[in-house]
Order: structure tokens, then C-alpha cells, then sequence
């Protein structure tokens, strides 16, 4: 990862849960600290351009694309800010929707830990992904809670000793996307971005959504792979290169026509 980035740790699973209001809930067990793990068709519109200056093509937008760009590329720019009222109610609301049945007792807490926090001020986990992170978060929470809870609780697959933390592994996944998309140049540079400009000008909500997507694609990567926390830089890159090929099918249209879309409805 970049300078904006932050460390990983792994959470080690002792047992496979346990009962909280009758649901099931997964411990925060151990945690340890890591190494580093920061880690097409209907573009009529879209013309490749190579500049003298850049080894790599630009790609030409519509109005209506670049329009969409640039109101992304300004929720990716706000960072995380723990005296910003909105940001502290989005964290706020972030627990509340992953353990409706416990309440929070402030916004720096060790419970914070239960989801995958490094420590008990999520705030300090941000850097890496920004504001948006959160947002990404909440969406996934809100928009396919049985697939958001599957992967908060490690409800499916046969799970690793040292499992992933969920929390900041999210984060990672925002900053992935965000690189993987380019979105912090102009202009797209890569084809996969540049058919993203495209679904996100048709759906101004196609970054959160491909999120999900990516969650729940990083976590069947995972189980497939047999990884542990020591994998997840591997992980991560085998993700990357599932999306960019999944993103360059003839006959990807919209993000829900994506082979990996199915994961969040199963």
C-alpha cells in the first residue's frame, strides 16, 4: 500500500461463535498484528488516447461520464474526520446495523474489535480508504444484509485458524477499487475503468455496488484458496484480476449482469 495506508492484523477464530439474541455472532478472539497487506462492449462513446508524456492510454468521456466521475472522485476524496458529526453518526449507525442487539458504549470502545477493527478507535482505520470506506460499509449493510451479515459473522465455508479482520478488510477492498478503477486520474486509464465510467453513468450508485461484489468475491477467493491471514495479499490480487476480466465480458451491461453479482443473492 501507499503512504496512506495502515497495517493488517489477522483474528484468530477459537471457536465458531456465539449466541447473541438468538442470532449467530462470531468472536473477535485474538488479534495479532501482520505484515502489511495494503495491498468492451458498449464503449462506442469511449476513444483511447495515447499521450507522449504517459505510456498508458487515456480514454475520452462523455459529459454525462465525466459528470459522474468527478461526484465519485469527491466522496473519495474526504477522509475520515472523528470530530465530523456526519462521520461520527455513520459510525454510529455502522454498529447499529451490524449488532442490532447490542448496544454501542461510545464510539471508541474494545467492542469495536468484535467487527474487525484494529483497535478500539476505528477512526485510526480509515486512512487507507477515506470517508467512503464507511460509506461502502453502511451500503453493503443496508442494501444485502443477509450477505453482509454471512461475511461480518464468517458464517459459510470451512474458515482459516487466523481469519481476515471483516472491518478492515473492507477498508483494503475500498482502496483496491479505487486503484484498480484509477479513479484518482483524470481520465480512466484502463479499459476496466473506462467500462466502469460507463455503468456509473447509467447507475450513480455502480462504486458501492461493485464493493459488495468485491466482499463477497474476496471471500469466496479466500475459501477456495484455503488462505490464512499470511495469503491475503494473494487473495486480494487473485480478486483484482477476477473483477478486471468479469468487467471486460462482452456482455456486461450493467454491474448485475457480473458472473460474481450472483454471490450477494446466494
Amino acid at each position: 500500500m501507499d503512504d496512506r495506508g495502515g497495517s493488517f492484523v489477522a483474528v484468530r477464530r477459537i471457536s465458531q461463535g456465539l449466541e447473541r439474541g438468538g442470532d449467530y455472532h462470531s468472536t473477535s478472539a485474538e488479534v495479532v498484528a501482520g505484515s502489511a497487506a495494503w495491498i468492451g462492449k458498449g464503449l462506442s462513446c469511449v476513444c483511447a488516447q495515447r499521450r507522449e508524456s504517459d505510456a498508458r492510454p487515456s480514454f475520452d468521456l462523455t459529459p454525462v461520464q465525466e459528470e459522474c466521475l468527478q461526484k465519485l472522485q469527491r466522496r473519495v476524496d474526504v477522509p475520515y474526520n472523528s470530530s465530523n458529526p456526519e462521520h461520527q453518526e455513520a459510525l454510529q449507525t455502522l454498529w447499529d446495523v451490524s449488532f442490532p442487539e447490542e448496544e454501542l458504549h461510545g464510539l471508541i470502545s474494545e467492542q469495536w474489535k468484535e467487527m474487525g477493527w484494529q483497535g478500539k478507535d476505528p477512526s485510526t482505520d480509515f486512512r487507507g480508504g477515506g470517508f467512503i470506506s464507511l460509506e461502502n460499509l453502511l451500503f453493503f449493510a443496508r442494501t444485502y444484509p443477509k450477505a453482509f451479515q454471512d461475511l461480518l459473522q464468517k458464517r459459510e465455508g470451512d474458515r482459516a485458524l487466523w481469519e481476515y479482520p471483516f472491518a478492515v478488510a473492507g477498508v483494503n477492498i475500498t482502496f483496491m477499487l479505487i486503484q484498480m478503477l484509477d479513479l484518482e486520474a483524470v481520465k480512466p486509464r484502463t479499459m476496466s475503468g473506462a467500462v466502469f465510467c460507463k455503468l456509473l453513468s447509467e447507475n450513480e450508485l455502480a462504486f458501492d455496488i461493485l464493493y459488495c461484489i468485491t466482499f463477497k468475491l474476496m471471500d469466496q477467493q479466500w475459501l477456495s484458496m484455503h488462505a490464512s491471514y499470511m495469503d491475503f495479499n494473494a487473495v486480494m490480487k487473485s480478486t483484482r484480476r477476477e473483477l478486471e476480466r468479469e468487467l471486460l465480458l462482452e456482455d456486461i451491461t450493467r454491474l448485475e449482469d457480473m458472473p460474481s453479482y450472483s454471490l450477494l443473492r446466494s
